[in-house]
Formats: C-alpha cells, structure tokens, sequence
C-alpha cells in the first residue's frame, strides 16, 4: 500500500510539472489570442498585465480581414506551403532511398557531404541562390518562393535513417515477387516509413508558412505575398496597433495549429510492416 501510495504521489507530481512547463511555454500564444480578443477601450499595457479581456470582441479580425486581402495571403501561404511539403518529400525521398538500401561507390561520402551543409547558414547561400533564382526566370513566381526547399540535407538524413529501419525481409520479398527498384521504393518503403514522412512534412510545412525573409527577398507584386508578409505590411497599415497584429498573427498561426493536431497521431511510430499490404 505504501509503494502504491508512493508512485501514485510520483505521477501526481510528474503531471504536475508538465502541466506547468506546458502553461509556460503556451504563455505567449494565449497571450497573443487575449490581445487579438480586447477591445478598443481597453489598455493592453496596463500594469498588472489582464490576460482575460473584460469586453471581448471579434471586431479586430474582421477589421484585418477587410483592410488588407488577407484571403489572398492565406491562398498564397497554403499554395506554397502544400507545393513545398510536396515536391520536398518527394525528392528527399527520392535520395535518401538509395543513400540507405543500394550499395555503390561512394555512398557513405555523399551522404557526409549531404547532411555537413547543415551547418551552412542560409544567409550564406543566400545571395548566390537569389542570383540563380534570377538567371532561371523565377522571381516574382510561386515556384521562386518554393525553390530553396525543394530538398533538405535534414529530410535526407531523417527519411535516410528511417529507410535503414525497414527489414530487409521485406525488402527481398518483394524482389522475389519481382518488383522493380521504383516499385519497391513506392509500394513498400515508403508505407513503412509513414510515421517518418508526416514528421518531415510537418517540420517542412511549418517551415515554409513561417518563411519570412526568403519570400521578401524574392517577391515584389504583392498579389503574391504569403501571411508572414502580409502581417508586416499590416503592422505599417495601422501604425502598430498591437491588437491588429494580434489579430492577424492568430489568423497567420492558425493553420499551423490545425495541421498539427489533425497530423499528431500518425507520428507514433508504427510497426514496420503495417503499411506494407501482403
């Protein structure tokens, strides 16, 4: 009965801790919400701080949304953000496949090389990148946008790692049934390394609707600007009224949360062979 009372004390305490990390690090999101909520008449810097508005109101995102064609933005923003989710999985993918179940010469060196440019810094390549992005017609252009992130050494190392977890059982079965090299990369390792493929496609994702300075660098129409441009522009419109940035970052981040908790579950690792059909 002691133990018992001891580990159940132990979990209390353990939920206790996560459930206050978790307020802290959700601080500045409700925070964020609270400033989009508040009316004009209240003092968002009135000391002490009121997180609760006492006259909430939904004035603040109509007013963003009717100011600026913040509908178009988010069109940009989901265009983008889908196009580079999809063609970066696809060619890391495509990379890592090779990297992790063929055998030639070279390989372990490629793949050295490959993941030593995360240590590169954007801002490096940047200018050199924006030149070519230039030379190839690209500026001003969806694709232009989508173009720096059309790989990553990071989603080659992740789905490379996941690849080698796969059975080679498996993978001889199907060369016995006589699959070809690209049908066995896309009927069976690809559906083993699902849980793998939706963290890389969150990670990417959240990555590209975030981008910021890449988009500013390359686009100049404004019909082509993405939310995180859109909430800058919006942040001059209205001389920094705090609560309409608010507002338009709530709209700008609310996506990201959807997509995270629609995607959470297909994250827990799966068994190996549950995607894989007999």
């Amino acid at each position: 009965m002691l133990n018992w009372k001891k580990s159940r004390s132990q979990i209390l305490l353990m939920y206790a801790l996560l459930g206050a990390i978790a307020l802290v690090m959700l601080f500045p999101l409700l925070w964020l919400i609270s400033t989009a909520l508040k009316s004009p008449t209240e003092n968002i810097f009135q000391s002490p701080p009121q997180l609760l508005p006492s006259q909430p109101t939904l004035n603040n995102f109509f007013s963003v949304w009717n100011s600026l064609p913040f509908g178009q933005y988010l069109y940009n923003s989901t265009l983008v953000s889908v196009l580079t989710v999809g063609l970066n999985l696809l060619f890391c993918a495509l990379a890592a496949y090779p990297l992790a179940r063929l055998s030639f010469v070279g390989r372990d060196w490629i793949f050295v090389a490959i993941v030593s440019t995360i240590m590169i810094p954007f801002q490096i390549v940047m200018i050199p990148l924006y030149i070519l992005t230039v030379q190839l017609g690209l500026r001003n252009t969806y694709l232009g946008m989508i173009f720096p992130s059309l790989a990553s050494a990071f989603g080659i190392f992740l789905l490379r790692q996941a690849f080698m977890g796969v059975p080679k059982e498996i993978e001889e079965a199907a060369r016995m049934d006589g699959s070809s090299e690209l049908g066995l990369w896309w009927h069976i390792m690809l559906p083993a390394v699902r849980p793998a493929l939706v963290t890389l496609a969150i990670f990417v994702f959240i990555g590209a609707w975030s981008d910021f300075l890449w988009p500013l660098i390359v686009i100049q129409d404004e019909s082509l600007y993405t939310l995180p441009l859109g909430v800058a522009k919006l942040a001059g419109t209205f001389s920094l009224d705090w609560r309409l940035v608010a507002a338009g970052s709530v709209i700008a981040i609310a996506p990201v949360l959807l997509l995270f908790l629609f995607l959470q579950r297909y994250i827990v690792p799966t068994e190996t062979g549950s995607g894989v059909k007999g």
